[in-house]
């Protein structure tokens, strides 16, 4: 019988059960079980959170209702349908809402919107995905979080324990929607990407293992501009840690190391370096990765991975330490640390043209980002940056363009800050609003052995759809340099 089905005959049964039963007293108990009555879930929003957070709350016999101000996708709609879910797109009506018991919201609306604000002045609580879908999973949770890196870490974390067998589902900000697998599988243990937005609605969300590979300004026009706010939704991810989890965490990261200090939390911790050897914890020394984590010891030449670069080194080093954690063996981390193939986007070298090779890193939406893909390349760089700016301070990338940016092409709609800040220090910038036009400035000025590098710094949107139509157009207008 198809899952669908199969969950919809259980939910229709539930129904009925709980029209029949709202009122079952259980004599002798001391408490009142709450499964008992049937509740109103509305989620907010109908992408792919949203849609796997309606299948579960469906799942559990929840009254549910979805709500979504723009158009939903097609795809999601006939879910909704098959699944019997109500749904309203195009708006939010608020009668609809505000009788709810419990809201599941997208992680892309504020929780400063007016309707979020109602809801919690009525005293409704508003959850994130995430934590309504550990509220029904006892898998071990794996959960990754940074700045940077954080999918990269997730994807190889993730293929690792494949590889080695582990029974493990991917979900968080990336792949199928956790609650549609915690709804339809059953997995041992789930690899989480979370992005700060979701661990801003988080109650009792528990990671076994969490990692926070890096802290730098980035999304500030959600916070307030204010540093500490991000700072503190990011550290969210403890929150709810014992000395019976762990928290692997970057040593070089002075923001991370200040909120230890202050935080001192009981979570045990597990560190990583590239600059230092440590007693507990894996780093990077003569080029080797090294782990000693718990007496369990690990090390792999980094030149032996397929993904190169200081930031991947990090990531790699992450990923080592969880499957250590796990007591993984050694050699099936070697299987699939050597298999990994990394995503789209992030630092993706397209073509090799007239000795100069063109990468897409299309994902590089904040300054850090930028830094550790200057920092991969000894060879000129021609940059192409721009975007949507979200407070970016380009003073932590300044020495690295010094000395090896030869040109930079601001893509972007509004060009006034990289070229101000750029324009004594770069020998020449060229501003353009049409990728075709910024692949063949490069081109122009690109000498045999150059790199040409999409690496924007900034959010996508004025321009495109988002970072993957970003990336994609790049490589099409690259290509177009071959067959044009």
């Amino acid at each position: 019988m198809p899952p669908f089905l199969l969950r919809l005959i259980k939910s229709e049964v539930r129904k009925i059960f709980f029209k029949r039963f709202t009122f079952v007293v259980c004599v002798g108990c001391s408490t009142f079980n709450s499964e008992f009555v049937q509740k109103k879930v509305v989620i907010l929003g109908g992408g792919e959170s949203g849609a796997g957070a309606a299948i579960l709350a469906q799942s559990k016999g929840f009254s549910v209702f979805l709500s979504d101000k723009g158009q939903i996708h097609q795809k999601y709609i006939d879910v909704l349908v098959a699944e019997n879910i109500p749904y309203e797109q195009g708006q939010h009506t608020e009668d609809s809402i505000l009788d709810a018991d419990l809201v599941v919201k997208s992680p892309g609306i504020p929780d400063t919107v007016p309707l979020i604000v109602k809801l919690r002045e009525k005293g409704v609580e508003v959850i994130s995905e995430i934590e309504f879908a550990s509220r029904y999973t006892q898998a071990k949770l794996i959960a990754i979080t940074g700045s940077n890196g954080k999918t990269t870490t997730t994807l190889l974390t993730y293929h690792i324990l494949k590889t080695a067998g582990l029974n493990v589902g991917l979900a968080g900000n990336i792949g199928d929607s956790f609650a549609l697998q915690v709804a339809e599988n059953r997995f041992d243990y789930y690899v989480l990407e979370i992005s700060s937005f979701q661990l801003d609605n988080i109650v009792s969300f528990h990671p076994n293992i969490s990692v926070i590979l890096n802290i730098t300004p980035d999304h500030l026009d959600r916070y307030g501009y204010d540093f500490q706010n991000y700072i503190d939704s990011k550290f969210n991810i403890i929150r709810n840690q014992t000395s019976e989890d762990h928290l692997i965490y970057f040593e070089e990261s002075e923001v991370i190391q200040m909120e230890l200090a202050k935080r001192k939390p009981a979570v045990s911790l597990s560190g990583i370096s590239l600059e230092i050897t440590l007693q507990q914890g894996a780093y990077l020394s003569n080029g080797v990765l090294t782990a000693d984590i718990q007496d369990r010891f690990f090390e792999i030449p980094f030149d032996e991975l397929p993904i190169k670069g200081p930031h991947n080194a990090i990531n790699a080093l992450a990923a080592i330490s969880v499957a250590k954690l796990l007591d993984i063996e050694n050699d099936k981390i070697v299987a699939g640390l050597k298999s990994f193939t990394n995503a789209p986007h992030r630092l993706e070298e397209v073509e090799v043209i007239g000795g100069v090779t063109y990468i897409n890193d299309s994902k590089a939406t904040n300054v850090d980002s930028v830094f550790y893909a200057l920092g991969s390349f000894d060879k000129p760089v021609i940059l192409i940056a721009g975007g949507v700016d979200k407070g970016n301070d380009y003073s932590q990338i300044e020495e690295l363009v010094r000395n090896k940016v030869k040109g930079l092409v601001v893509l972007s709609k509004d060009a006034d800050k990289l070229q101000s800040y750029f324009s004594s220090i770069v020998p020449q910038i060229y501003i353009t609003q049409d990728v075709q036009d910024a692949v063949n400035k490069g081109k122009e000025w690109g000498l045999v052995g150059d790199i040409v590098l999409l690496s924007p710094a900034c959010a996508s949107f004025d321009l495109f759809k988002n970072y993957e139509d970003r990336g994609e157009k790049f490589k099409a207008a690259v290509r177009n340099l071959v067959n044009p």
